[in-house]
């Protein structure tokens, strides 16, 4: 692992036990095993680890949904693929995730709009996807776009909460569940899946 990896490690390590304001950027370096030369040689401050721990797992979520979006012509394969993907980044990057939603309010206002945006990217494949299938008559007809984005985001956001890598059910059980159930809502003829 090079020192720049040891850093965010390390940060998000202690930023996930004690809390952001908790961590100073000695007690990084002391976990670290560096200088603060070699903290700062990698980064200007705390606030862009803390955006890095974020940016990671945003950045292949969404180079993951870009990817299941241009592959499958199919809506309901494309919306399938995205989900399962959606999902996996849970156990991926369980901690990252579980650092964002508990410490995203202290980045500083730069690094929350990149965030944001590629949070909305993310958000605009779904919608994107939903459309295209109510379109195509795979979905059906009256499915409120927006409606069904939100629910299918808070749905699988949800799992930073409970999800446990050692838990009753393994990561792609908890896909194929939430996949079932997500398409069991939105296709017009569920025998397609």
């Amino acid at each position: 692992m090079n020192l720049r990896d040891k850093i965010i490690q390390s940060s998000l390590d202690l930023i996930s036990t004690e809390g952001y304001h908790a961590v100073s950027v000695n007690k990084i370096v002391s976990v670290a095993n560096t200088s603060k030369g070699g903290f700062y040689h990698h980064f200007s401050s705390k606030n862009e680890v803390l955006f890095e721990i974020h940016d990671v797992f945003i950045t292949y979520a969404l180079k993951k949904a870009r990817e299941a979006d241009k592959l499958n012509k199919s809506p309901t394969k494309r919306i399938i693929k995205i989900l399962d993907e959606f999902v996996h980044v849970f156990d991926l990057y369980q901690a990252h995730l579980s650092v964002f939603y508990q410490e995203a309010f202290n980045l500083d206002d730069e690094y929350e709009k990149i965030i944001k945006e590629k949070r909305n990217a993310f958000k605009s494949i779904i919608s994107s996807v939903l459309y295209d299938g109510i379109k195509a008559g795979e979905f059906r007809q009256d499915l409120n776009i927006d409606l069904t984005t939100m629910a299918i985001l808070g749905m699988v956001n949800w799992m930073y909460k409970w999800y446990d890598p050692n838990g009753k059910n393994t990561i792609s059980e908890i896909s194929n569940f939430y996949i079932d159930f997500i398409m069991h809502s939105v296709l017009v003829d569920v025998k397609t899946l």
